[in-house]
C-alpha cells in the first residue's frame, strides 16, 4: 500500500525517477517529462501489478519494484543529463551502461601563428583562427608523424624559440624560418599542401609507400617497417566507401547491430562529402535491453564533453522516442545546432546502410560472450557475468611508502589504459584498501563501476568493500581471494597453500587445476604485480631525493623535517626562501636553494 500511495502522489513535473527491490537494491533509474504520468505507465490498479504491454524486461523489472524514489527538476533536459549521469554513477541492475565515453583526438592548427604547425588534441582550443581535423578513433597520431615526414614544417614548439637553425634543417624537413629562411606566405602555401593530405588518405598512403620504398633502397630496413606500420594504421582509420555526397557536408553517423549476446557500435565521420574516420567497439549484453537507452548514452556521452564539433548534422540507424528532445539539448549545450536524423532514403540512407553492414560484420568477428564468465557467475552467485573486473592490491616495506594498485580485466583482456595507482596515507593494511577503494567509489561518476571487485584479502576485506559500494549506492558484486591459514599464519610452502574465495555466499575453496581459480589468481597476480612495481618505484625515487638533499648539506634530521611537511621533493624545490628558513634555518635554507637552482 505504501507503493500505491506513493504512486498517487507523484508530481505533474519533470523529474528523474529510481526503483528499488525489497532489499533496498537499485533496480532502474529512468527521466520523465511527467513523473506522474511516466511511472503510473508501468503500473496497472486494481490490484497493483505490473502493465500488461510492457516489454519482458521491464515486466520482469516492475514485478520486482517495492519502492520509488524521485528528484523533481526544472525541465526535461535538466532530467536527461541527471539520468545520464545516475546510470553511470551508480550502474542499476536494468539499465544498460555504455562503456565507451573516450574522447577521439583531432588534428587542429592554429593559423594564429606566423608559422603554424599541426597538433592533436582532444579539446577545444582557445583562438580565433584554429582549424580541426576529425576525430580519428584510430591512427591521428600516424597521420601527424606522416605530414612531418613528408613536409618540412616546423618540427617541434622549440624550434621558433632558437635563433639557429637546427638538425632539422640539415637534414631537410624544416626550412629554418627561425633563421628567416623561408617567408610566412611560402610556409603557408607548404602547409596547406600538408593539410590536404589529412583527409585524402590515398595520395597520403601513395607517398609514404614510396618514402617506404626509398628507405628500402637505402638498405635503411627499420625505417621502412615503421613506415610500413604507419601506413597499415592509417588504412585502418577509414571505411572503405564509394560514396561521395554532392554536397559537401559534414555528418557523424552512428549504427547499432546486435544479437542476443551482444552489440556492436559503429561510428563513421564523413568531412567534406567523404567518410574520413570509423570506428567498430562491441560490448556483452547482460539482459534484452532497449535500443533507445543505448543511442541517449552513446549521443550523451560523445556530444556532452569539450571537443571539438565539425558536424551540424547527426545520423542514427534507429530513430527513437527522445531523439526530438535530445537534440535540442544537444544545440543548447554546444551553443551550435545540431540535427539529429534517422533517414529513410536517398544518399544519407546510404551511408546509415553502409554504417549498419559495418556493424553486422564487426558483430560477426567478435568473440563469443566467454563460457568462463558465465561459470564464475554461477560459481560466485553474481548478479551478472564479470565481463569488467577490477582487482585491488596494496604494498608498503617495513610500513613506509605504502601504495595501492587497481587493475582491470575486461572482455578483451587486461586493459592497461585503465590501470590506477594509490598513494596511501596510513601504516594499516585495513586503512589502506579502506582509503584506495574510497576513493576508486569516489570516481565512479567519471570511471563508471564494473561488473566486479576482486579484493586480494579475506572476508574482512570483502565485507569492508561492500560496506563502500553501499555507502555510495552501488550495487555490484565483490569477491575475496587469499591464501589459506593454518595456526593463523599463511602456510608459504610451494604447494601447499591453497587459495581460498570468499563470496556473499560464503567460503570457497578449489583444487589447484581448476581453470576458474586460476583466472581469478592470475587476476590477482597482476595486481600484485603492478603494486609492488609502483612500490619500488617510488622508494628508489625517494631514495634518489633524500640523496640529493643529502649532497646540498642537508643533515638527515632537517631532511625528515622537509618531506614530512612539504610531502614530496616537487613541493621542496617550489618552496619559497621563507617557507625553508622556518623549518631549516636561513643559512640551510640559502644552501638549498642554490643547490637546486
Amino acid at each position: 500500500m505504501a507503493l500505491l500511495q506513493k504512486i498517487k502522489a507523484l508530481p505533474d513535473k519533470p523529474g528523474v525517477y529510481q526503483y528499488f527491490d525489497k532489499d533496498g537494491k537499485l533496480l532502474y533509474i529512468g527521466k520523465a517529462k511527467s513523473l506522474k504520468k511516466r511511472i503510473k505507465s508501468y503500473f496497472r490498479f486494481n490490484p497493483l501489478s505490473p502493465a500488461p504491454n510492457l516489454t519482458p524486461r521491464i515486466f520482469k523489472m516492475v514485478s520486482e519494484i517495492a519502492d520509488i524514489e524521485y528528484i523533481v527538476l526544472e525541465s526535461e533536459n535538466d532530467a536527461l543529463i541527471l539520468e545520464n549521469s545516475l546510470i553511470k554513477q551508480l550502474k542499476p541492475k536494468y539499465n544498460i551502461l555504455l562503456r565507451d565515453d573516450k574522447t577521439y583526438p583531432y588534428i587542429y592548427v592554429d593559423l594564429n601563428e606566423a608559422f603554424p604547425r599541426p597538433k592533436i588534441t582532444r579539446k577545444v582550443i582557445k583562438g580565433s583562427k584554429i582549424k580541426y581535423f576529425g576525430p580519428f578513433p584510430n591512427g591521428a597520431k600516424e597521420i601527424l608523424d606522416a605530414l612531418y615526414e613528408l613536409f618540412p614544417l616546423v618540427q617541434k614548439d622549440s624550434c621558433l624559440k632558437g635563433k639557429k637553425a637546427c638538425l632539422y634543417y640539415q637534414i631537410q624537413k624544416c626550412l629554418a624560418p627561425c633563421e628567416g629562411k623561408v617567408s610566412k606566405e611560402e610556409y603557408q602555401t607548404i602547409l596547406h599542401q600538408a593539410l590536404e593530405h589529412i583527409y585524402n588518405k590515398e595520395l597520403l598512403i601513395t607517398k609514404l609507400q614510396a618514402k617506404m620504398q626509398t628507405l628500402a633502397n637505402q638498405l635503411r630496413f627499420e625505417e621502412a617497417a615503421l613506415m610500413r606500420d604507419r601506413i597499415k594504421k592509417i588504412t585502418s582509420a577509414q571505411i572503405g566507401s564509394q560514396i561521395d555526397l554532392a554536397k559537401i557536408e559534414d555528418l557523424d553517423i552512428f549504427a547499432i547491430a546486435f544479437n542476443e549476446q551482444k552489440m556492436v557500435v559503429v561510428k563513421m565521420f564523413m568531412r567534406s562529402g567523404k567518410v574520413v574516420a570509423s570506428s567498430a567497439k562491441s560490448f556483452y549484453i547482460h539482459k534484452e535491453f532497449e535500443i533507445e537507452e543505448v543511442y541517449k548514452q552513446l549521443l550523451l556521452e560523445f556530444y556532452t564533453k569539450e571537443a571539438p564539433l565539425n558536424a551540424s548534422k547527426i545520423l542514427v540507424a534507429h530513430d527513437f522516442a527522445a531523439r526530438e528532445e535530445l537534440e535540442q539539448l544537444l544545440s543548447q549545450k554546444r551553443g551550435k545546432k545540431l540535427s539529429i536524423i534517422a533517414p529513410k532514403r536517398g544518399e544519407k540512407y546510404k551511408l546509415i546502410q553502409l554504417a549498419l553492414l559495418n556493424a553486422q560484420e564487426a558483430l560477426k568477428k567478435s568473440p563469443e560472450a566467454p563460457s568462463l564468465h558465465k561459470e564464475l557467475q554461477e560459481l560466485l552467485a553474481l548478479e551478472t557475468p564479470p565481463y569488467r573486473i577490477e582487482v585491488f592490491d596494496n604494498s608498503h616495506l617495513a610500513q613506509s611508502n605504502p601504495v595501492g594498485a587497481m587493475v582491470v580485466y575486461d572482455q578483451n583482456g587486461f586493459d592497461k589504459s585503465s590501470y590506477r595507482h594509490y598513494n596511501l596515507s596510513t601504516p594499516d593494511e585495513y586503512y589502506q584498501m579502506k582509503e584506495m577503494l574510497t576513493k576508486r567509489a569516489q570516481s565512479f561518476a567519471k570511471n563508471p563501476p564494473p561488473d566486479m571487485w576482486l579484493i586480494d584479502g579475506g572476508e574482512t576485506l570483502r565485507q569492508l568493500a561492500q560496506n563502500i559500494l553501499q555507502s555510495a549506492g552501488v550495487s555490484i558484486d565483490v569477491v575475496a581471494i587469499a591464501k589459506e591459514r593454518v595456526d593463523a599464519k599463511v602456510k608459504r610452502s610451494k604447494g601447499s597453500t591453497k587459495d581460498i574465495l570468499y563470496t556473499k555466499k560464503g567460503k570457497i575453496t578449489l583444487l589447484s587445476t581448476d581453470k576458474r581459480l586460476q583466472f581469478l589468481q592470475r587476476l590477482r597476480d597482476e595486481a600484485h604485480r603492478f603494486a609492488l612495481n609502483y612500490q619500488r618505484r617510488e622508494r628508489e625515487k625517494r631514495a634518489k631525493e633524500m640523496a640529493l638533499l643529502a649532497i646540498k648539506g642537508i643533515g638527515e634530521a632537517k631532511m625528515k623535517k622537509l618531506l614530512n611537511y612539504f610531502g614530496s621533493f616537487e613541493n621542496i624545490k617550489k618552496a619559497s626562501l621563507e617557507e625553508l628558513s622556518l623549518l631549516i634555518g636561513k643559512k640551510s635554507a640559502q644552501a638549498l636553494k642554490n643547490g637546486l637552482n
